[in-house]
């Protein structure tokens, strides 16, 4: 998977340079260098870019020798045909982990997310039919703000093991998603994980749509790189109910007490708990737990489960020791 290959090549302790920074006042365009470099805004952005804003991916970064790559097959990009802010030499981005710290004179960067999806395509792929940015580039925020300019040095450094876990919370609802009824599941178990510690990135509401519920799966698990990702809706037997089947199909590895444990707690609140299909499984790094579709549940599953999934979670991240007798 694609997690697994940026963990085995990433590049702890690198240095790299600054070969251009770009900008651009209209998303989805090519940027344009800025020669005298570019004032960085913490939790905004670049001053003056169309993609500087109070979300994940304030800034996108790219790497130099990929461009060269990608142009000694003919792509004649220049810089910040990719829509890239940053393009550094020295750096290979698609390899670091998601929560990489990068280092350039005052600014701060902190990576949320290794490539990304295009939906509409940019200007180089309808140019030259091909973009590396996808694949190569990474987004990230800006912690502390200053400014970068060409040529200025870039170092990385891995993201703190004691960094709180990272949530995304996903409700199934077909009603919901049309807004026909108010979700109040997604909301109480964005709450509780809150509360817990975990640092929840994304919460939203999608349709039973099997197709869907992978691709936001993938998308959590692969990019993001989400340490857990909290399911609640689709569990049930009616024929809509899909989320378990689109869970197992995109995992790697089953943790099945997990979804056996909410079960046995969930039959001393009600016997209804034994039709509930909901599974618990792996993507990589990412542990995806599938939760019933009310509130209540939500909140009953959670207080079953989150005592013990930091250390799991743990384990995964390789920050605590395996269990064992001596």
């Amino acid at each position: 998977m694609e997690q697994e290959k940026h963990e085995k090549k990433q590049n702890k302790g690198a240095f790299g340079t600054v070969r251009a920074v770009c900008t651009s006042t209209h998303k989805g365009t090519e940027k344009k260098p800025v020669k005298e470099g570019a004032l960085f805004r913490a939790a905004h952005g670049i001053e003056g870019d169309a993609h500087a804003g109070n979300w994940h991916r304030q800034v996108s970064l790219l790497s130099y020798d990929k461009v060269q790559e990608f142009n000694a097959r003919g792509g004649d990009a220049k810089d910040g045909a990719f829509g890239e802010n940053l393009l550094v030499e020295g750096i290979d981005f698609g390899a670091l982990p998601v929560g990489s710290i990068l280092s350039c004179g005052d600014v701060t960067l902190r990576i949320t997310q290794i490539g990304k999806e295009c939906h509409t395509h940019c200007a180089i792929y309808h140019r030259v039919g091909d973009c590396i940015m996808p694949r190569e580039g990474v987004f990230a925020e800006v912690l502390t703000g200053g400014r970068i300019c060409p040529g200025d040095k870039m170092e990385v450094a891995p993201p703190a093991p004691d960094a709180p876990f990272s949530a995304a919370v996903v409700v199934m609802s077909d009603k919901g998603a049309a807004g026909e009824r108010e979700d109040l599941s997604g909301p109480e178990a964005a709450r509780i994980l809150k509360e817990a510690g975990f640092e929840v990135i994304e919460q939203f509401v999608i349709p039973d749509e099997p197709e869907l519920i992978k691709k936001e799966l993938i998308r959590l698990s692969d990019q993001r790189q989400a340490s857990l990702i909290i399911t609640s809706g689709g569990t049930g037997m009616s024929m809509r109910d899909q989320t378990p089947e689109a869970t197992l199909a995109v995992c790697d590895r089953i943790v099945p007490g997990i979804a056996e444990a909410i079960r046995a707690g969930s039959m001393q609140i009600t016997k209804r708990a034994m039709l509930s299909r909901g599974v618990s499984a792996m993507r990589g790094r990412t542990l995806i737990v599938n939760l019933p579709g009310s509130p209540k549940a939500v909140a009953e599953s959670l207080e079953l489960i989150l005592p013990v999934l930091g250390h799991g979670l743990s384990l995964v991240r390789g920050t605590d020791g395996e269990c064992a007798r001596s």
